[in-house]
């Protein structure tokens, strides 16, 4: 590789990808540089392979609150990986993604609360469409508490109003 090392013979920073020049000091995993809980639910943190779903309700772990119902799938591929279902019965394409978002949006923001090594899957319930977004949050806190997935419970007004510590 041309130019690999410098007039020195230290390594090029071109040829060191590995170095941490110019990313920042290194922060705990799950929280961002600001040291706030790493709130992204990117693709990898999302269950999409309809098999796995089938696993969640094979194992017959759920949890049924008013508005969504909470499954668990065990495995050892889990990491507290999302997914989310909307079926027919909630209402229209529009309803049944706005119910999704809802639910994705609830529990990104309070991802950092859950432990554990399992898939959670939650399922919109009608009646989700008339509730209000702290009833959400809260619902779904209860249900996680009541399934085990709470680290710790905590002051829940931060996940509510979408403030961070």
């Amino acid at each position: 590789m041309i130019g690999a090392l410098g007039p020195a013979g230290e390594p090029n920073s071109a040829a060191a990808p590995d170095s941490n020049r110019g990313r920042g000091p290194e922060v705990p995993r799950g929280l961002t540089a600001a040291g706030k809980p790493d709130q992204r639910l990117g693709r990898k943190q999302r269950v999409t392979r309809a098999s796995h779903f089938r696993q969640a309700y094979a194992q017959g772990r759920r949890w049924v609150g008013r508005f969504m119902v909470l499954w668990l799938r065990d495995a050892e591929d889990a990491s507290l990986r999302l997914g989310v279902v909307a079926s027919r019965k909630v209402g229209n394409a529009v309803a049944r993604a706005r119910a999704k978002r809802l639910l994705r949006e609830a529990y990104r923001r309070s991802r950092y609360r859950f432990s554990g090594r399992r898939d959670v899957i939650l399922v919109a319930r009608q009646a989700i469409m008339g509730a209000e977004w702290e009833a959400v949050v809260s619902e779904l806190l209860e249900l996680a508490e009541r399934a085990g997935l709470l680290s710790e419970v905590g002051d829940q007004r931060s996940a509510v109003s979408g403030e961070s510590k």
